[in-house]
């Protein structure tokens, strides 16, 4: 099902919004390259383990005091399997500038820091710092938690996310890198090839396929996101600026809040297309502990706060089940606003009840055909929520 709100209103002006979890001006920015205030968050590191802290030293191939252009961060929590191939994929990056790699373990319990502690020396002999943190704690902190760590202990002045079971191609970080220069409050993402092919072959489509004006308009929708996290790319001071990820741990899906915050102090998104990561879909991915009514519910907050509190009224395009859903989850303020409910099926306007239907993709569907003679503007008349 896919439901939209729309309104035949003047565009919509930005608005300001603030996430109490996150801080605001966190970077110093007389210092280049810009370094976050806010300290690292309460943990318990093992400082002398040589395993899990170290601080590799290239004075020798890089030059002491010598600015590192992009660290590239990655969290890391029982990823064994798919540890080798993700730092291969590091090494071999055809960035000629300096980089570091700047690992946070979060309490592995499998071989996953003796694979890295293996990799630390092939990286420093092609010119990659490396850093590694991380705690060997009963229990992991959370991804969130592990990415803010990993930020912290690096010094890039680019900061390149990068999940450790996915790959990048070698050209990831010199594209992206160039297109953060050009767009420095953007973040910057790329299209993805899927591991395995046939998983999530809608959503798939969808990330590789928005316009570059849809990865702003598209912001509401259930696929989050418009770039996917482990492509993200940006400048650290962007970051500081932003926040950091929330620390709440399992269940929270840290990349939208930071992704709707980011949105909330205007930074905007810039997707390089070329396929420079393969993503993979694994049941031990973490985005499988989010559950959908926490997604939901961030959504529709983020949806009235962007745009229904603009709107005197509007219609839900969508009668069924999905629709009366968005109603249902709207403030008592913005359920008075609605004007009307609307649907292509003519008969879930005249039965007065809901008869599951497949839905056709937003782009082939009877909805969008209808939608276009309208001439109406996604974004400024319409968003898609679903």
């Amino acid at each position: 099902m896919s439901e939209e709100v729309g309104a035949p209103m003047s565009p919509i002006s930005a608005a300001g919004g603030h996430v109490p979890f996150l801080h605001e001006e966190l970077c110093d920015r007389d210092s280049v390259p810009a370094k976050c205030k806010w300290p690292a968050a309460p943990s318990p590191p093992v400082p002398d383990n040589p395993q899990l802290q170290s601080r590799a030293s290239l004075d020798s191939i890089i030059g002491e005091g010598c600015r590192i252009q992009v660290s590239v961060i990655l969290p890391v929590h029982n990823t064994e399997c798919w540890l080798d191939e993700c730092l291969k994929s590091v090494v071999e990056q055809d960035f000629e500038g300096t980089m570091e790699l700047s690992v946070f373990n979060d309490a592995s319990k499998d071989n996953s820091i003796n694979i890295i502690e293996k990799w630390k020396f092939k990286l420093e002999d092609v010119g990659i710092r490396v850093v590694i943190g991380g705690h060997d704690s009963p229990q992991p902190q959370g991804v969130g938690f592990a990415k803010n760590q990993a930020v912290i202990q690096s010094s890039g002045t680019y900061l390149c996310f990068l999940d450790s079971d996915d790959v990048m191609m070698p050209q990831r970080v010199r594209l992206q890198h160039e297109a953060a220069i050009q767009h420095p409050n953007s973040i910057i993402g790329c299209q993805v090839r899927r591991e395995p092919l046939d998983s999530t072959e809608r959503y798939t489509r969808w990330i590789n396929n928005l316009t570059p004006g849809q990865l702003l308009t598209q912001v509401f929708t259930s696929h989050g996101p418009t770039v996917i996290m482990p492509t993200w790319f940006c400048s650290r001071e962007w970051f500081c600026h932003v926040g950091k990820f929330d620390e709440g741990g399992k269940g929270v899906p840290e990349d939208l809040l930071f992704f709707y915050e980011h949105i909330r102090k205007g930074g905007g998104v810039f997707r390089v297309d070329q396929c420079l990561l393969q993503y993979r879909y694994h049941p031990q991915a973490a985005t499988h502990s989010v559950l959908e009514g926490t997604i939901w519910n961030h959504r529709v907050r983020f949806l009235e706060d962007r745009a229904l509190k603009h709107w005197t009224s509007f219609t839900i395009w969508n009668a069924g089940k999905q629709g009366r859903k968005l109603y249902r989850s709207l403030s008592t303020a913005n359920q008075k606003k609605v004007a009307a409910f609307c649907d292509v099926d003519e008969n879930k306007i005249a039965k007065g009840f809901y008869t599951y239907q497949e839905s056709k993709d937003l782009t082939g569907g009877g909805f969008e055909e209808n939608l276009a003679t309208l001439h109406l503007k996604e974004g400024l008349d319409y968003h898609h929520f679903n």
